[in-house]
């Protein structure tokens, strides 16, 4: 992160009018939450992803899947937003508008302050049971540390309990999509943070951004496979440059 591009990327933020914040797994890493594939050590590592994460393995071996997401929701629950997830919903105070939308599911941009977050991948702090899909938001047993529990029924139907995520192989919810891809199109800006560019179809927010006439800043600490599409790089934690860049948005205004 040069002072230099620091100064452009908030020009860029103020004047986007629209400002589109999209968010990947690299910002809730410094939360101290691991990736997908970090997840599955200790316990878990000796099980394939399919296993984990698709209705299938789920059907095979609920118990198992369902203790797997227990440990994981346990986990967020004890996380803390960090200084850049904070440094996000102050920047709505200060642009005309402001969306974030994450492929993150861990709730962190609203434990942080920021409001109508379009969540393209669920989110692992909601539950809904499997055949019906019916909502669940009654209290969920507390999960022990290396035992297995079995997912409770629905009150509705009695199917099991489910995590409101997105499993291999299943559709992206339909109305967080339009929303997003509505918001690339329209936006004047988009700060894309912590994405390895490789989840599609999330991965072509920004590239829908660009097309449409928007800058793109990226904040990553290293170069990602979107880079090539972003206005200015700003290299470094999200923890750290997006306070940076908010205080630099700040002063500029003064």
């Amino acid at each position: 992160m040069t002072p230099e591009g620091l100064e452009r990327a908030a020009r860029m933020v103020a004047d986007s009018g629209l400002l589109a914040v999209s968010s990947g797994a690299g910002m809730s890493r410094e939360s101290g939450i691991p990736t997908f594939r970090d997840a599955m050590e200790g316990l878990w590592a000796r099980f394939d992803p399919q296993e984990l994460a698709t209705e299938a393995g789920f059907r095979a071996n609920p118990r198992r899947v369902w203790s797997w997401y227990a440990w994981r929701r346990e986990r967020v629950l004890n996380a803390c937003p960090n200084p850049g997830h904070v440094a996000v919903a102050q920047l709505a105070e200060i642009v005309p508008e402001l969306v974030v939308v994450t492929q993150n599911v861990d709730g962190l941009h609203a434990d942080a302050g920021s409001r109508g977050v379009v969540e393209v991948h669920g989110s692992i702090r909601r539950v809904r049971c499997l055949d019906r899909g019916h909502a669940f938001t009654g209290e969920l047993p507390p999960y022990t540390e290396g035992e297995e529990q079995d997912p409770p029924p629905c009150p509705v139907c009695g199917s099991p309990l489910r995590p409101d995520v997105v499993w291999f192989g299943e559709m992206l919810p339909v109305d967080a999509v339009q929303r997003a891809w509505s918001l690339a199109g329209r936006c004047g800006a988009m700060l894309l943070i912590g994405t390895s560019g490789t989840v599609w179809p999330a991965a072509e927010l920004p590239l829908v951004a660009r097309r449409s006439g928007a800058r793109v800043i990226e904040v990553n600490p290293h170069p990602s496979e979107l880079t090539h599409a972003a206005d200015v790089f700003l290299q470094g934690p999200a923890g750290e440059v997006l306070p940076a860049l908010l205080a630099a948005i700040r002063t500029a205004a003064r």
